[in-house]
């Protein structure tokens, strides 16, 4: 275990040094494109605009024949594009594959200044987030970059969820974790073949109201990935970094990805996996405070006065955990507002017209 003191301590000569707190940009969705894939690249710039953070992927989806094709697409992509305020992301190989070393000595050394994060997946504990951190530093040491980049972890492997407290806390780079479904599942062996979502089989059911153990029982699927989510959330919290929902795999099925990205938002995800255009829109509208509870967030802050002691809003008593919880909405829409001309002025007539 590393000493306290040393932590932010810079873990290579010359590398910067680590930063103290994440900076919390917003990031509802985390878009993924192949960087191989000549048609989905000539879309970046204009797919850059919508969306809060951009990721070249490099691991799952790309074929074994395709991952230098997709390296060598997100340096030329992210040399000749202007991203604005939307982060650029990658997600490397997993650490135990033959690519992953090259992908982390090629983006760093020539694209390390256009990147904000790094996402790496299969993480099993804090020797992976260990062995990354140091590499990166020394690479950051050659490439001469003056701001560290971040870590995220991925949390798919039943060894992951059980340590990922301590991933989280592993090091000053962790921005934050992404649940990952599928892989996770498989290494639970979990009998499920979706990527992400609920089960029709995982269920809970009314009890009878006769003799006939058959009639008028109702059955109410369940989340699969509920205690997941929450003990990464908790993780995530108690360590300052950020927890993400991760992809969701039927495209098609829009209702039940807003579900699925909307319990994860409830529980305290920041943000979701975007695999195709049509979750963009998804990710937007449900990891940003609808305007109804942006009014009644800021109502109650302005009615509570210094934080202290309870009043009465509407029959319903708010004291000081009242207001916390309001701050926390007001905050996540102040942040969205900023860099969303319509999001703000949404906010901002909902809120005049709850406080007239």
């Amino acid at each position: 275990m590393r000493s306290p003191k040393d932590f932010f301590a810079p873990l290579a000569v010359g590398a910067p040094e680590p930063l103290r707190q994440i900076p919390v940009p917003p990031s509802r969705m985390i878009h993924f494109f192949d960087p191989s894939n000549e048609k989905m690249a000539a879309k970046v710039p204009d797919i850059a605009k919508k969306v809060d953070v951009l990721l070249g992927n490099l691991e799952d989806a790309v074929r074994a024949d395709r991952k230098e094709a997709a390296r060598n697409g997100l340096v030329s992509i992210a040399k000749s594009t202007d991203f604005g305020k939307t982060q650029l992301w990658t997600r490397v190989n997993s650490l135990d594959s033959p690519w992953v070393l090259d992908d982390l000595i090629t983006l760093v050394t020539e694209i390390g200044d256009k990147l904000d994060v790094i996402m790496v997946p299969k993480v099993e504990g804090a020797q992976d987030i260990h062995y990354v951190d140091r590499l990166l530093a020394q690479l950051e040491a050659r490439a001469g970059l003056t701001k560290p980049l971040l870590v995220h972890a991925i949390l798919e492997t039943a060894s992951g969820v059980a340590n990922v407290e301590e991933i989280a806390g592993a090091s000053p780079r962790m921005q934050g974790i992404s649940l990952g479904p599928a892989d996770l599942a498989a290494s639970r062996r979990m009998k499920t073949t979706r990527v992400g979502g609920g089960h029709p089989g995982y269920l809970v059911r009314t009890d009878p109201t006769g003799e006939d153990l058959n009639e008028g029982r109702t059955t109410y699927q369940q989340d699969l990935w509920h205690y997941t989510v929450a003990r990464m959330v908790d993780a995530c919290a108690a360590n300052g970094i950020l927890p993400y929902y991760g992809p969701f795999g039927d495209i098609r099925d829009v209702v039940a990805c807003e579900d699925q990205f909307r319990n994860a938002f409830l529980l305290g995800c920041v943000g979701a996996w975007s695999l195709h255009p049509v979750q963009i829109d998804i990710a937007k509208r449900v990891f940003s405070p609808s305007p109804e509870d942006v009014a009644w967030a800021r109502r109650v802050i302005a009615a509570m006065g210094d934080g202290t002691g309870a009043v009465m809003i509407d029959g319903k008593m708010q004291d000081d955990a009242s207001v916390k919880q309001c701050r926390v909405v007001a905050e996540l829409a102040d942040a969205l507002a900023a860099d969303d001309p319509e999001l703000a002025a949404a906010y901002d007539a909902a809120t005049k017209e709850a406080l007239s």
